[in-house]
């Protein structure tokens, strides 16, 4: 993705000690934005995600948005402490691990953040609970958060479930209430400033689940036009906890039109198309020669085919409104629009979705929560955990993204002109990108307390050798400007939902 940076260097702090550590920016310039600022809206949105059997979440993908730099494009950076070193206390303040570890204990702070991409589906990162007055707040990746793709400003159905497993909510969900970010992260995308750290309402947990046809919506009610039938699902989703369903075009043959009757075609989608005339999109391109033409497949529809250029038809298949759909034929490449000779209702088809909601508590008193480190020596040793997943370049599979996982390195300066960011950390680490996003760094773990500072997210990964066998993993580097945003979150409460 392009971005246009300012990219200077770090701006030096006024940090004395951990203590009496001033921020690095005035409150005014730590931009917050709200993902669910009412109850009913938190209710919503963890309706969304247990609802339907967990659906969703079992349905959702690692994010894979900005997740490898290019080959050879991690260097030597330029990453350096803007003040003297050092730490906020975790949940339960700790001693390094020492000597030699052949087990590790993972962490109860760790887990997933889920959300709904650009692309309208559900995706995940990886995340960890950081230690907060009021035991609240997570931290990950700031493209877990914010929007990078699309023009909104973050991701929805923003939810954090620590310990996720293949459906398993075991301390609940706790849905996002405000995000916190750099304001050079907010602004300008600064690769530098990659983070975002999250407050969170108390978890929930489903006490029930009942659903309800939408009977007066889908026996009863058409739509003239699919944005009567889209703020009519608005209304009903303002209304209740849950929705689940989809609009779908009817026939009105009541109002059948004759060919050549003006303005008797009705263009609609293609997906509306193939669902009321029962063809399927692979089988487009078969019902037609390489020609352009006008072709009634029906007694009241059919399609029209345009021969197009190589550049308009691009990668195929379905434009980007869904109004056309592009194919190949005889050496030819080709689009089709689709039209019917009836009138196109829309009709709600769905489920409403009940779902009673218990309260389990903060975030930091199930799980605890890690502390934060900040300006410590360059070549420090620490511990990344996360769910890593996708295949390294050489198309081969290592991880699955199911199971949370570790690795172990001493950190060093890197920088990334690809994503435009020049004051990076790296780690040496074989995790693939697709779902480490967002895993936490912790410095002096203990393997005790499985408690730690967190120093550190990834927010990318490479291969540096060009082995085609991902290597390295880098994370911005965490100052006292990181600390400054930390501690702005770290004094907001969220509350309860239920």
């Amino acid at each position: 993705m392009k971005r246009t940076l300012a990219l200077g260097g770090i701006a030096a702090g006024l940090l004395a000690s951990a203590a009496i550590a001033a921020p690095a920016h005035a409150a005014d310039e730590i931009p917050a934005v709200n993902l669910a600022n009412t109850n009913f809206a938190a209710k919503q949105v963890a309706a969304f995600w247990y609802g339907q059997n967990k659906a969703n979440l079992v349905n959702a993908t690692p994010y894979n948005v900005e997740t490898t730099v290019p080959t050879k494009h991690v260097s030597t950076g330029g990453a350096s402490a803007d003040s003297k070193p050092g730490v906020v206390g975790s949940s339960g303040d700790q001693k390094a691990a020492t000597g030699t570890l052949k087990n590790i204990n993972l962490p109860k702070t760790t887990g997933k953040v889920f959300f709904i991409g650009a692309d309208n589906k559900p995706h995940w990162c990886s995340a960890t609970a950081v230690q907060s007055q009021y035991k609240n707040l997570v931290a990950t990746a700031g493209h877990c958060v914010y929007d990078t793709v699309s023009n909104k400003a973050t991701l929805d159905k923003w939810v954090f479930i620590p310990g996720y497993y293949q459906g398993k909510t075991p301390w609940g969900i706790y849905v996002g209430k405000t995000a916190y970010t750099h304001y050079d992260y907010d602004v300008y995308e600064d690769g530098d400033r990659d983070y975002a750290f999250v407050t969170v309402y108390n978890g929930v947990l489903p006490t029930s689940v009942s659903t309800d046809k939408v009977k007066n919506w889908v026996d009863n009610r058409t739509f003239e036009t699919k944005a009567d039938a889209e703020k009519a699902r608005k209304d009903l989703e303002l209304k209740t906890t849950g929705w689940a369903g989809e609009i779908v075009p009817v026939v009105d043959r009541e109002h059948l039109r004759q060919r050549g009757e003006e303005g008797a075609k009705e263009y609609v989608s293609v997906d509306g198309w193939c669902q009321l005339t029962g063809i399927a999109k692979s089988s487009i391109d078969t019902l037609v020669r390489g020609e352009s033409t006008d072709k009634r497949l029906g007694r009241d529809f059919g399609l029209t085919i345009t021969r197009v250029s190589k550049q308009e038809y691009g990668n195929g298949g379905p434009s980007a409104d869904g109004k056309a759909y592009y194919f190949t034929k005889d050496n030819g490449f080709y689009k089709a629009t689709f039209w019917v000779l009836f009138d196109v209702d829309y009709k709600l088809r769905g489920k409403l979705v009940d779902i009673a909601l218990k309260d389990v508590g903060t975030l930091g008193a199930n799980v605890g929560g890690q502390g934060l480190a900040y300006n410590q020596k360059i070549g420090s040793a620490v511990f990344v955990f996360g769910y890593p997943s996708g295949s390294h370049p050489d198309g081969s599979y290592a991880f699955t993204g199911k199971t949370l996982k570790w690795s172990y390195g001493k950190t060093f300066k890197a920088a990334a002109p690809a994503m435009k960011a020049e004051e990076l950390v790296g780690i040496k680490s074989s995790f693939t990108g697709e779902g480490s996003i967002g895993s936490s760094w912790l410095y002096r773990y203990s393997n005790t307390k499985r408690l730690g500072y967190l120093n550190g997210v990834t927010i990318a990964v490479s291969d540096t050798d060009g082995n085609k066998r991902i290597d390295t993993s880098v994370s911005p580097y965490f100052d006292g400007e990181t600390l400054a945003v930390y501690q702005y979150a770290a004094k907001f409460a969220s509350g309860k939902i239920v």
